[in-house]
């Protein structure tokens, strides 16, 4: 299973965890990654889609289907 956001394309970064005495470990920094399933009223269809909570945030904000035609506009995702 991929952790990758499928609106926002976060993915894993590494990094290094710090001791107390200053040793670097290597380590992973993982998205916050939930499944979550919205509505879409004015395409009348559910999906259901793997998204990072700052995602889901923006949604409940602006709204699934405008969120979705400005990142179409950008580019970064192809809608029917």
């Amino acid at each position: 299973m991929s952790k990758v956001c499928e609106l926002t394309g976060k993915r894993p970064m590494s990094g290094h965890t710090v001791s107390h005495s200053n040793v670097k470990t290597k380590r992973k920094f993982l998205p916050n990654l939930k499944k979550k399933k919205f509505y879409i009223p004015e395409l009348d269809e559910t999906v259901q889609l793997k998204v990072s909570t700052s995602a889901i945030r923006t949604i409940n904000k602006k709204g699934i289907f405008s969120y979705l035609k400005e990142l179409a506009k950008k580019g970064d995702i192809k809608l029917n």
